[in-house]
């Protein structure tokens, strides 16, 4: 590869992580083609984008950013494969866990990944992010939570007779 297609490389990378606040690193070494194949089908299908990439490029492209990736250093050793997703930042693990139940030897093996510029690393986090909430899920469950005490009131209204009686006295009592 020359110094013109490594540059253009890692130009193309570091738009890419500008773009996608989420990635994930990941290690495929050992799979067949046709089980990277699949893995990509799967990848594709929810929505992200997966290459293979050299350390060191992904290295040079993360130094272009302002956010301060260093602590992927460890991570980005070996074989090294790249998981761009824009929106939900769990999307990606659970693609990897969904993966993993049907190959033997566990693979892919997660190496680390950044959601919003936090860094997670280690095989460990990789529960922890397959949980996480996007944000519209967020967000429903706020308005949700602020929703609950209004409910409250018009069912106890709309149960009339003593509940009524029953929650004035205790509104005057708080006074």
């Amino acid at each position: 590869m020359t110094r013109e297609e490594k540059a253009q490389v890692i130009a193309g990378l570091t738009e890419k992580f500008q773009q996608h606040q989420h990635f994930y690193i990941t290690d495929t070494s050992g799979l067949s083609v046709g089980e990277i194949n699949k893995f990509r089908e799967m990848c594709f299908s929810k929505g992200i984008e997966y290459r293979v990439v050299k350390n060191t490029l992904i290295k040079k492209a993360l130094e272009n950013l302002e956010a301060d990736f260093s602590a992927l250093d460890d991570a980005l050793k070996g074989f090294s494969g790249i998981m761009f997703v824009e929106e939900n930042a769990n999307i990606p693990a659970k693609v990897i866990k969904d993966f993993k139940k049907t190959d033997k030897n566990q693979r892919p093996k997660f190496k680390a990944a950044s959601i919003d510029t936090d860094i997670f690393i280690g095989e460990d986090q990789l529960d922890a992010l397959s949980k996480l909430k996007s944000k519209q899920e967020l967000v429903g469950e706020v308005i949700g939570l602020l929703q609950s005490p209004a409910k409250n009131v018009i069912s106890a209204l709309k149960s009339g007779g003593d509940t009524l009686a029953g929650l004035v006295k205790t509104l005057q009592e708080r006074e």
